[in-house]
């Protein structure tokens, strides 16, 4: 008789490819279009963003290949092996601080947005502190509950934008696509260097290999994962493209917001399109938060084994907030998020490349 999956604290396949999909579907998808219409023309930016995603593709299956050769072991065990304790410990603490800065940039971003555009009676600093406290409580709870979230939460946000994607439509003009390819090369590798920090997000893997069923097969689930935000933004380009043009798209803070504004849902059940994909959004935003929350938790435990996960939890979320409070306005929130963008490099792609090549030649871990 086969064991029921989801009886333990253990993630598998389908959970890590749910998570890398959920968590690259962040904040950024809402600037998306206007990030890369403004480094290229008409709409030649499909370019960088295949460019950016199949580098994202192969470092994420350098992350996951690296992951299976260490099974049930905590990064700061499986990378002491490779390179030394005392750069292990480094590495592991540079990935708290990201985690840590990540999670208070999406609590900061969601507060801006939630009062801009739904709640603008209420102060963001609220805002900050419920949602916070939110995902205080789902990551003091089950580990792989989070990840199960994402099973849940990621088809309703996929179905969603797909209803609004096909209902802009109706005012999507081809002409604005064309000519192609009058983009110069300066232009698009601008444009993969900023397709390339959207698409970033696989390198909490490096942590959650503790928590992996045994011989569970990571590299093609993850690999699909990554596909599906490269596919939707895709679609989400092209589309914003098209309706408002390049030029027209790089002066919209929010493109994809004033694109579900065109969007007319028949039967009246939502006067406003934008309301329903604010909704899925700040699901989408809680399901990655809350990993990235979880992440550093994980990470901590890993160096102050004796010290219990609800301590760390109390003692990062008034860290986090305070944090978050640090942008004061939408212009230091975008230049705290281009930082965290820069940072993100050196955590998705240096390390693990680093990691994975030296098991290679010293030949440590399974090779599968």
């Amino acid at each position: 008789m086969k064991p029921f999956d989801y009886a333990d604290e253990k993630i598998g396949q389908r959970e890590i490819g749910f998570a890398i999909a959920s968590l690259i579907i962040g904040v950024n998808i809402l600037s998306l279009p206007r990030t890369i219409a403004a480094t290229t023309k008409f709409a030649d930016g499909w370019v960088s963003l295949l460019i950016a995603g199949s580098v994202s593709i192969l470092f994420t299956w350098i992350t996951a290949k690296l992951m299976l050769r260490f099974p049930n072991e905590s990064f700061l065990d499986y990378s002491s092996k490779l390179v030394t304790k005392p750069l292990s410990v480094l590495f592991t603490i540079l990935m708290i601080i990201y985690f840590i800065l990540l999670t208070a940039f999406e609590v900061r971003y969601i507060a801006i947005l939630t009062n801009q555009y739904l709640l603008d009676e209420t102060p963001k600093e609220v805002i900050s502190f419920v949602f916070l406290l939110v995902l205080t409580y789902a990551v003091a709870g089950s580990r792989a509950a989070l990840f199960r979230l994402n099973i849940l939460f990621l088809p309703i946000v996929l179905i969603v934008l797909l209803i609004l994607l096909i209902g802009a439509l109706s005012v999507f003009d081809p002409k604005h696509l064309f000519p192609l390819f009058k983009t110069n090369w300066t232009g698009y590798l601008r444009g993969v260097r900023d397709s390339y920090y959207i698409l970033t997000g696989w390198e909490f893997l490096l942590f959650y290999t503790i928590i992996m069923r045994p011989n569970e097969k990571t590299v093609k689930p993850a690999v699909i994962g990554i596909c599906v935000p490269i596919i939707l933004y895709l679609f989400i380009y092209i589309i914003t493209i098209g309706v408002y043009s390049n030029i027209a798209t790089r002066n919209l803070l929010f493109p994809t917001v004033e694109l579900a504004k065109e969007v007319e849902i028949p039967g009246g059940i939502f006067e406003r399109a934008e309301t329903l994909f604010y909704t899925v959004w700040i699901m989408k935003i809680f399901t990655a938060s809350s990993i990235y929350f979880d992440g550093s938790v994980l990470a901590i435990s890993s160096i102050f084994k004796g010290v219990k996960k609800v301590t760390i939890i109390f003692t990062l979320a008034p860290l986090i907030y305070l944090i978050s409070l640090l942008p004061k306005n939408f212009n230091e929130v975008t230049s705290f998020g281009h930082f965290l963008s820069l940072f993100g490099i050196i955590t998705s792609t240096v390390i693990p490349v680093l990691l994975y090549f030296v098991a290679k030649i010293r030949r440590i871990g399974r090779d599968k």
